[in-house]
């Protein structure tokens, strides 16, 4: 009886159905990626400036951003502020410590020549478009990309 039921409940035509659908979808991202077909490319452009820089946490919560060309502060940040700006540095130092890297290599900050603003993670090559994030939170990152002066 129970063997009964236990076919009642998984046809066996559902369970065929099922593990076509998987192989076809399998199949089918396969010989798009091979083939090109069905994808979109995006137009390789340059970069137009960028800017290697290194993110440091003080004790009383506030981060400093140094220019790593010349080590100058490019800015610092007090703590309980810039909310977008900590959780993509939170995000790209994850992965770092996944992967067992240290603090050493900087995040390079790049405007492209389409106008894009991205952030590389030059020891894991995680990298982050801002266009997403909409107008105000690329900002952020923008004014670190033009300032070359004095901490705020």
């Amino acid at each position: 009886m129970t063997a009964r039921l236990r076919r009642q409940l998984f046809p066996r035509g559902a369970l065929i159905g099922a593990a076509a659908l998987v192989a076809l979808a399998v199949v089918s991202a396969a010989a798009a990626r091979m083939t090109g077909i069905g994808t979109t490319k995006m137009p390789d452009v340059g970069a137009v400036e960028s800017r290697d820089l290194r993110f440091d946490d003080r004790a009383d919560g506030a981060v400093v951003i140094h220019d790593v060309r010349d080590d100058s502060i490019v800015e610092i940040l007090s703590p309980g502020t810039n909310g977008f700006l900590r959780g993509v540095l939170r995000g790209l130092v994850r992965e770092r410590k996944r992967q067992g890297i240290g603090p050493d290599l900087p995040f390079r900050l790049t405007r492209w020549t389409d106008g894009r603003l991205s952030i590389e993670d030059v020891a894991t090559r995680q990298q982050i478009d801002f266009g997403a994030f909409g107008p105000t939170n690329s900002a952020v990152f923008a004014r670190l990309i033009q300032e070359r002066s004095s901490p705020r």
